[in-house]
């Protein structure tokens, strides 16, 4: 059986207390896995499109989609048009509930769109429960 790189969690993510809280919580449910953070799409971008970043996969987003520098849908579809990046899930991570920016996603690839609860505690085990769904999903290989 091959032996499987560790997956390691990009998360785009501009508020600075969802982005604390998320790995908090991902780390309560037992996700060990490397996590790095990104304040803008653009520094996302450049740390994913760098060759050496790209070969060195496999990799799964956490995507804000409100930031401050471009829209979180745009990142989506430039991942998944590219060769490499494509197979990496996305797990849309919002506070936007619009049915048709859920489409929207959708329709570009996105392998899970989340919106984010208001109330504090429903954030946290929201997170929680995904950190359970990251520890058991299979990410495949980069190309």
């Amino acid at each position: 059986m091959p032996q499987q790189n560790a997956v390691t969690i990009i998360m785009v993510e501009d508020d600075e207390g969802h982005a604390r809280l998320i790995e908090k919580n991902i780390r309560r449910a037992g996700v060990c896995n490397e996590l790095r953070t990104f304040a803008s799409g653009t520094a996302a971008l450049e740390h994913l499109f760098n060759e050496e970043v790209r070969n060195a996969g496999p990799f799964l987003v956490l995507l804000d989609l409100n930031l401050p520098d471009m829209n979180g849908v745009d990142i989506l579809a430039r991942l998944k048009n590219d060769e490499k990046l494509r197979r990496a899930p996305v797990v849309v991570l919002t506070t936007t509930d619009d049915q048709r920016e859920v489409q929207r996603c959708y329709d570009l690839g996105a392998n899970v769109y989340i919106t984010k609860p208001v109330e504090y505690e429903s954030f946290s085990q929201a997170i929680r429960q995904l950190g359970l769904f990251l520890s058991v999903i299979q990410v495949p290989e980069t190309l």
